[in-house]
């Protein structure tokens, strides 16, 4: 018997499915309440095989950390996965009711992966990582209206000093955060030592490794090389087809997108500091790749680099992740 769980705002909607049949949706509140109201009716089940919901956001957290600590069989997939699996089975309608009927089904089909909960500390360091990033943005936008406030010949001097002030508090609240992420990371060996390994990259500095550790540390270590490109998104998209099909590569985006933001500033760092990623982005501009382009792809590089260093305990080395082939065509 496999469970799918609908997840919204509000409530949840749940649907077993066994023998290729389907219960009636019933309705659970998304509350604590709720949740653990679902937890008994799950466990009175016979023959679970598992419960699958999907990645909504905030809603589903602590819904999956609650059947997870209740020892349910849980698994959260990528939204994308249940939309592809619709049209593969050329359903069209969408309730709440038919979305857990959907995710009871392709459980039943395909199988996903058990799904763990992190630890409380983990789960706060994510959080921190995630503000701080948002924060970040943010003070990037007010940095970018204050420029485009001062080329004006005529604007007035309380705007320039609103934003200014606004940038003050920003910068403010990220050392706040910074500090408690770093006092986070500081009461874990582990977590120590693997902040130093990301660190000896070229590019990554204080606020980039609190960014990828945050994001890092509750994915399962025994994810690999192409699995965490997928994850972030850095993945290539290939449209080939015959003949007549032929488009060009495109990222899948359709990841994490605070890992793929945090990959950024250390690629454009690195391609202008580290030799060999130099080289490599360099021969990849030669075989005719567009700048954007080579700079992804430097971007997937570094990412797989960083969770190889990450998963090992081992500092970044530049040597291990680039040809030397790059390097020996740029001397040539």
């Amino acid at each position: 018997m496999w469970v799918g769980i609908d997840v919204g705002a509000k409530t949840v909607e749940v649907v077993w499915r066994s023998e290729g049949k389907n219960s009636k949706p019933q309705r659970f509140d998304q509350s604590a309440a709720g949740h653990q109201q679902l937890i008994q009716k799950l466990k009175r089940l016979k023959q679970l095989a598992g419960v699958v919901l999907e990645a909504t956001g905030i809603y589903h957290f602590d819904l999956a950390v609650a059947l997870d600590e209740a020892g349910l069989p849980v698994s959260v997939i990528n939204p994308k996965s249940t939309k592809h699996f619709a049209q593969v089975l050329l359903k069209h309608t969408k309730t709440d009711g038919v979305d857990a009927a959907l995710l009871a089904e392709y459980g039943q089909r395909i199988t996903p992966q058990r799904w763990r909960a992190p630890e409380p500390s983990l789960l706060t360091l994510r959080d921190l990582g995630r503000q701080i990033n948002r924060l970040t943005a943010a003070r990037t936008r007010a940095k970018n209206r204050l420029h485009a406030l001062q080329a004006k010949r005529a604007t007035l001097k309380l705007l320039i000093d609103d934003e200014r002030e606004d940038i003050a508090r920003l910068d403010q609240r990220i050392e706040k955060l910074e500090k408690a992420a770093l006092a986070l990371i500081a009461a874990s060996p582990e977590l120590i030592r693997q902040m130093e390994c990301l660190t000896a990259a070229t590019g990554v500095g204080k606020a980039t490794a609190i960014s990828v550790l945050a994001e890092f540390c509750i994915l399962p270590k025994h994810l690999k090389a192409p699995q965490i490109s997928r994850h972030a998104g850095l993945d290539v998209r290939l449209h080939d087809s015959g003949t007549s099909v032929k488009r060009p590569g495109r990222l899948g985006k359709a990841g994490n997108a605070y890992i793929r933001a945090a990959m950024y500033m250390p690629a454009m760092s690195a391609i202008q500091h580290d030799e060999r990623a130099k080289a490599f982005y360099d021969s990849l501009l030669s075989r005719g790749k567009k700048k954007m382009q080579a700079l992804c792809a430097v971007m997937r590089k570094y990412l797989t680099g960083l969770w190889f260093c990450y998963v090992h305990s081992v500092p970044f080395n530049s040597a291990e992740l680039f040809h030397d082939c790059h390097l020996a065509n740029a001397k040539a």
